[in-house]
Order: structure tokens, then C-alpha cells, then sequence
């Protein structure tokens, strides 16, 4: 599991260089003018990554527990295991 992790960041970092480099060699010095909101973009996207990794968490966590599994009528507290 960890491999995959370790493989899906690198090809994301190096698609994510191979377009700046592209967007480099068509714009010239375009790089210059993100200097005021560049702390933004990276600010955002560190938010998003966190919010998306802790959605993600709650969603694997209600599975293992049980949590996501359909109300049973016939059982005892509904089936479920708390």
C-alpha cells in the first residue's frame, strides 16, 4: 500500500513540474507575476490536501466500525455492533 502511495506522489509532483516547465517555455517569465499569490495557492492546496485526507479518514473509519452497514429491523439494536 505504501508503494502505491510512493508512486501516485511522484508521477503527481512530476506532472505537476512537467506543467510548470511547460508553462515556462510558452510565457516566458510568468513566474514573476505569481510572486503576491503564490503563498495562497500553496496555502489552498495544503487545505484541500488536509480536507480531503480527513474525509477520506472518516470514511474508512466508519467502515471498519460498521457504521455504513444497512438497519436490520429483525436484530437486536438494529444489527449494528455498539
Amino acid at each position: 500500500m505504501r508503494s502505491h502511495l510512493t508512486l501516485i506522489v511522484t508521477f503527481a509532483g512530476l506532472a505537476v513540474l512537467g506543467a510548470c516547465l511547460a508553462w515556462l517555455l510558452v510565457a516566458g517569465d510568468a513566474f514573476e507575476n505569481l510572486g503576491p499569490v503564490l503563498p495562497w495557492m500553496v496555502g489552498g492546496a495544503i487545505v484541500v490536501a488536509a480536507l480531503t485526507a480527513g474525509l477520506m479518514w472518516l470514511a474508512f473509519f466508519s467502515s471498519r466500525r460498521g457504521y455504513d452497514e444497512p438497519y436490520d429491523v429483525n436484530k437486536p439494536n438494529g444489527g449494528r455492533p455498539y
